[in-house]
């Protein structure tokens, strides 16, 4: 994929631009956003991402749009889940609603630094280590069955580094709007707010750790790989409030991300074979593998989306109905009771 200098100029600049655009409409005002807000601004958002991908499907090629596409669901998929865990995070240092916006923005922010230094990481091992792919495939794989295996969220967010901060710095457990610290009888203290942004930046570099490997076994293009995280993170913030508890209904969801990160995995690993330059495996020499095409991997990612959120939002809907019909079966219950008095 032949980029120029001036398509990543114009790329970053767009960024930062919309950056600054939310950093100033939020500052401006802290606010809990409506739902129609945050439903204006995530359509914008996606349709920034479909336009974008239509763009490099037709100027760059059916191969490289097919590629964003694909990397875009699938960093998508796997922020839906970070929310969980900024759910609890929230919820665990009690941050009030008018800043929550804030907040998520910082570790937003934090988020794309992260995922820009692992992408040129990422980008610079390639190049230079053809088995990085066994390493990556791996990975991934690991990370699929340590989500099966753990599905309950419960991170919340206090981490070594948070720990580490509750233990050595002055905190004061204030809220004092947006400030990261306070002076107080002539001392410095640390607000909940630098609790919280730093929980979500120390929770932001682990799950940059999953996410770039994930999109590297679907493209190997650094400017895809960007702008599909950036397209992914941009409507973070508003779908952290436009589902709400709608999140706690995706109960299927780690399953399913399990599945698509297995996929690329596996994916990686005959990428890796198909390439291989290890003596110890098949001397040295390509194996002669079959790949899985970019198009099949879109095919399986958006059909285990849908599957995976059609069963969850059908369990809970089951599950409602089920609680329902108990509560009046309890209610008939002592009616009856009290009549029988």
């Amino acid at each position: 994929m032949n980029v120029s200098p001036l398509e990543w100029a114009i790329t970053l600049s767009v960024t930062i631009a919309i950056l600054l655009f939310d950093i100033v409409v939020i500052g401006r005002r802290p606010h809990e956003p409506s739902k129609r807000e945050t439903g204006i601004a995530l359509t914008i958002y996606v349709s920034l991402a479909v336009a974008f991908g239509l763009w490099t499907y037709f100027f760059h090629g059916s191969q490289y749009g097919v590629e964003f596409f694909a990397g875009w669901l699938t960093e998508y998929s796997l922020s839906v889940d970070n929310l969980f865990v900024f759910l609890i995070i929230m919820a665990s240092f009690n941050v009030p609603r008018k800043y929550q916006q804030q907040a998520l923005l910082v570790g937003i922010i934090l988020a794309l630094i992260f995922r820009g230094i692992f992408i040129a990481l990422g980008a610079v091992a390639i190049n230079q280590f053809s088995w990085i792919f066994y390493v990556f495939g791996a990975f991934l794989v690991y990370t699929a069955i340590t989500l099966v295996r753990d599905t309950d969220h419960e991170d919340d967010g206090d981490n070594f580094i948070v720990r580490f901060a509750r233990s050595h710095l002055s905190l004061t457990e204030k809220w004092d709007g947006l400030k990261l610290w306070i002076k107080q009888d002539g001392k410095r203290l640390m607000t909940p707010m630098f609790l919280v942004i730093v929980a979500l930046g120390t929770t932001d570099l682990l799950f940059a750790l999953d996410s770039i490997p994930a999109i590297y076994g679907l493209t190997q293009e650094p400017y895809l790989v960007f702008t599909a995280n950036v397209f992914a993170l941009m409507g973070l913030r508003q779908l952290y409030f436009l589902l709400g508890d709608l999140l706690k209904r995706l109960v299927y969801l780690s399953q399913g991300l399990a599945l698509i990160l297995a996929f690329i995995g596996v994916k990686l690993i005959l990428h890796a074979l198909h390439e291989n330059e290890l003596p110890f495996i098949n001397g040295g020499e390509h194996v002669p593998v079959p790949e899985i095409p970019t198009l099949a991997s879109l095919g399986v990612i958006i059909v285990t989306l849908a599957i995976t959120t059609a069963a969850s939002l059908y369990k809970t809907r089951v599950h409602d109905v089920k609680r329902e019909e108990q509560a009046a079966g309890t209610g008939e219950g002592s009616e009856e009771s009290l009549d029988s008095r």
